[in-house]
């Protein structure tokens, strides 16, 4: 795969994460929903503080570490990007890691700049945000990472009452809500898994160099 593709293939991710995002940001207030194909699938927005699907690190500290440990990460991203197609992997597994990077930047951009860039969402009409204002709602390295992705498959439901640990409690599928980026690590990392053995195949052993000959060896034939 050439790196143009692969670069193509990021922007295009990153482009179209963004621009979802902030028309989520600019259009919903916090926790509005609107179904898109049925009810089975919404437009739903949430911020995230910490990790994708929602997943929380520890306070205003973990926000900052963890910011900076995927701008570690995309940093180390591109120098293992332009390896791998240097050394010619395989195009599927270069598409993949293209997919996990152009995730992990698409959130970056949010952890770093939202903050920055837009007034707090809240509940309610009055609570969309704003773009560009004097002050944001946070400062460089703690923007929050909006979601807006929500499909309940299943919903409604409880598990039956023997069910170990969750039995009588509610069951959703799927409750995560989550977004275009998160998206794409979880499709690149679940792709790898999936076919490693074709993208990590090994070298055929060596064969071995003996010369095959239709001729007939016998007892009468001398061997110099």
């Amino acid at each position: 795969m050439k790196a143009r593709t692969v670069i193509l293939l990021i922007l295009a991710i990153v482009l179209v994460d963004q621009v979802l995002k902030i028309y989520i940001k600019t259009n919903y207030y916090i926790n509005e929903h609107h179904n898109v194909l049925g009810s089975w699938f919404r437009l739903h927005f949430v911020e995230n503080e910490g990790m994708a699907y929602g997943w929380k690190f520890g306070g205003d500290w973990g926000k900052k570490i963890l910011t900076l440990f995927r701008l570690g990460a995309v940093i180390f991203g591109v120098f293992y990007i332009r390896g791998i197609i240097r050394k010619k992997y395989h195009s599927g597994f270069i598409f993949c890691a293209a997919l996990i990077f152009a995730g992990a930047l698409g959130n970056l951009i949010d952890s770093m700049f939202y903050g920055i860039i837009f007034t707090e969402s809240i509940p309610g009409s009055m609570g969309v945000a704003q773009i560009f204002p004097d002050k944001g709602y946070a400062s460089f390295l703690h923007g929050n990472v909006v979601d807006m992705l929500y499909f309940p498959i299943i919903r409604d439901a409880k598990f039956p009452d023997w069910f170990p640990i969750w039995g009588g409690e509610d069951f959703e599928f799927f409750r995560p809500i989550f977004n275009i980026a998160d998206m794409a690590i979880s499709s690149g990392i679940i792709a790898i898994l999936v076919f490693q053995k074709r993208f990590f195949k090994h070298p055929d052993e060596k064969q071995n160099n003996t010369v095959e000959t239709s001729a007939v060896v016998n007892d009468d034939v001398q061997v110099q």
